[in-house]
């Protein structure tokens, strides 16, 4: 039986580090670099390796991953049975999330990263190649139905639910939620559970007829995020609301406290802003669903769903952030927006 076709395609981060001149780590190695440390590649597939960029992830723009998106679409067009996507940890939630909102093809589609660097004796970069090559070969991950995954530590995570919760331990992506997807023991890919999918299926309702093609080269405004804490005072609202162009903002994300809660004093500035540009709640606790109606009073959720913003489900605030841009370059209306946002439970 022949081996599958894997793509490669490598975005730098850490995984892709070698030693820089003035004693740290810099970003150099590519795709072939990466083939290369980890041989036991060979054995699972044929690797076609191709280095999109030498960046950290923090550097990485939603453009970025309009593109990769394209660049994996022509990989399955060409043959590939599935694509391994390298890059840095900063980032790897928000772009295997935005990834599956946007892919809507047959073959699996991995993103995975290391949070130790080649030149440290426990470097897992190596081993987490190896563990996304496995998965991305595997059978069960060819199931439209599993979307886009992300693999680290011999764990596969769904990209709505899984999250970087450390700065540099090697298990720093979890799924809090609901756990790993699936687990990698020997050279087994062993599913625990299938993720649930409403959410794209809700997405792909209002953008699913839209040429990809328009959706990266749409001119929309940012979107702003707005972490609320203890005693916000609400300056960005203000400053958004006196700005003609709110301050060069298309839209807007709370990453609300709670169940989906703002202090009382920033009620009337978020009404005023939600009349002008689209506004979503999304959990601060960065999961969870939001609340519908157990709370009453200026700052509950029943008042700003009342009040026309839009709620999130139990999406994370980054996550939600790339939802809404992506709507607003579909050219949603408030309505389709708000349907999309709420299917995100």
């Amino acid at each position: 039986m022949p081996k599958p076709v894997l793509q490669l395609l490598a975005l730098g981060g850490t995984i892709a580090t070698r030693p820089g001149a003035s004693g740290g780590m810099t970003h150099g190695l590519g795709a072939d670099d990466l083939v290369a440390m980890a041989p036991a590649l060979g054995g699972i597939a044929t690797i076609r390796a191709e280095t999109v960029a030498r960046v950290g992830s923090y550097s990485i723009t939603i453009d970025m991953v309009h593109a990769l998106a394209a660049r994996i679409r022509d990989a399955a067009a060409t043959g590939a049975d599935g694509v391994v996507v390298t890059q840095g940890t900063d980032t790897l939630e928000e772009t295997a999330f935005l990834l599956d909102a946007l892919l809507d093809i047959d073959i699996p589609v991995i993103v995975t990263a290391a949070m130790r660097n080649p030149s440290l004796a426990s470097a897992d970069g190596p081993g987490n190649l190896v563990a996304a090559a496995r998965v991305a070969a595997a059978p069960w991950a060819r199931q439209r139905e599993v979307g886009v995954l992300a693999v680290m530590l011999d764990h596969a995570h769904a990209a709505f639910d899984v999250a970087k919760t450390e700065t540099s331990r090697i298990d720093a992506f979890r799924s809090a939620a609901t756990g790993p997807v699936a687990t990698i023991v020997e050279d087994r890919v062993v599913p625990l559970t299938r993720p649930v999918r409403a959410w794209k299926d809700a997405v792909r309702a209002v953008i699913g007829s839209i040429p990809p093609a328009r959706l990266a080269e749409a001119g929309t405004p940012p979107v702003a995020l707005l972490w609320l804490g203890l005693g916000e005072a609400g300056g960005l609202l203000d400053a958004m609301a006196r700005a003609d162009d709110a301050l060069g903002h298309g839209g807007l994300v709370l990453g609300a406290m709670g169940g989906g809660h703002v202090p009382d004093p920033l009620l009337d500035r978020l009404f005023a802003l939600a009349a002008r540009l689209p506004v979503a709640v999304a959990p601060r606790a960065g999961g969870g669903p939001l609340l519908r109606r157990t709370y009453e009073g200026p700052g509950s959720e029943m008042a700003l769903r009342a009040g026309g913003l839009m709620y999130a489900g139990r999406l994370h605030p980054l996550k939600t952030r790339l939802l809404l841009d992506l709507l607003l370059r579909a050219g949603c209306d408030r309505a389709a927006m708000a349907a999309a946002l709420d299917a995100c439970e």
